[in-house]
């Protein structure tokens, strides 16, 4: 099985005419996701070429989208400046998943969309992810497929590059994946640590998760309470920005250490202490992974 997207998973693109809207429509078609319609105003009734001969209607608007294509499923890549109006049109449209790669939403815009999402019933993942993919079946956002492998274990990710990372070693280990989640580093996020896992605990087929967090905030030290309460899996951590001055941005937005509860220490500490063992190295992960499945 997978956790939030599978083969049956129905994909509207919003900004699919943009440069990276475009080319990572096709890596997705190409993939074997359902892509099955594209958004952007202005250039309705024309077609998306992607690859293999193949095509997909664009639409000027979600609803028309949504409507005509049964899509549930909305991915944008769409400037930093309208990304937000882009998820609230999504939402309004009544999509069951919106994943906002886009980097740079103004941080009171998205306090606005995700108010709306969750109002209306609607998961966003992100904004300032990867997005995710399920091994074999489908992948939205831009993880590289080439990467993955199906199998029994679940990501999730604060890091993009670091899900490449961790999933690439899984994956050359023999170690193949569920699904790969990446949540995003802005320091507002529609998905979190615990929803995850929770959908993980609930997949017969994940055996294990492995979680990376990164400094500031306190997501990590809850994630590792749920963990120790209701987790029956094993969860093997890592956690990115060991060396990172406090006061200091380090990458994402929500990677600034603020106080001692947003330090790599303390979340090390914290994940020790609920029984999630930490790897030190992301070459760790995989010995770790395979100790607590022995």
């Amino acid at each position: 099985m997978a956790i939030l997207i599978d083969s049956d998973t129905r994909v509207v693109v919003q900004g699919i005419t943009g440069r990276d809207g475009s080319f990572h429509t096709r890596e997705m078609m190409a993939y074997g996701t359902r892509v099955v319609a594209g958004v952007t105003p202005g250039k309705g009734s024309q077609m998306f070429e992607g690859p293999n001969g193949s095509s997909v209607p664009i639409f000027n608007g979600m609803d028309e989208a949504v409507r005509e294509t049964g899509a549930d499923t909305s991915v944008i890549y769409v400037p930093p400046r309208f990304a937000a109006g882009a998820i609230l049109e999504a939402a309004e449209a009544g999509v069951d998943l919106i994943v906002a790669i886009t980097e740079g939403i103004p941080v009171l815009d998205m306090a606005r969309a995700h108010a709306f999402a969750r109002d209306r019933g609607v998961r966003v993942l992100g904004p300032n992810c990867p997005g995710l993919i399920s091994p074999g079946k489908s992948k939205v956002g831009i993880l590289p497929g080439q990467i993955v492998a199906e199998g029994p274990i679940g990501v999730v990710s604060r890091s993009g590059t670091l899900t490449y990372e961790a999933v690439f070693q899984l994956t050359t280990a023999g170690l193949g994946q569920t699904t790969c989640v990446g949540i995003g580093g802005d320091p507002l996020i529609g998905t979190n640590f615990i929803s995850c896992l929770e959908a993980f605990e609930e997949d017969s087929e994940t055996t294990a998760v492995v979680m990376i967090g990164e400094i500031g905030g306190t997501d990590e030290q809850e994630a590792a309470a749920y963990v120790k309460e209701n987790m029956s899996k094993p969860v093997v951590g890592f956690i990115a920005g060991q060396t990172a001055p406090p006061g200091r941005r380090m990458g994402h937005a929500g990677a600034i250490i603020s106080g001692s509860s947003g330090t790599a220490e303390e979340k090390i500490r914290v994940f020790n202490e609920n029984g999630i063992s930490v790897a030190i190295r992301p070459a760790d992960i995989v010995g770790l992974l395979k100790s607590r499945l022995a």
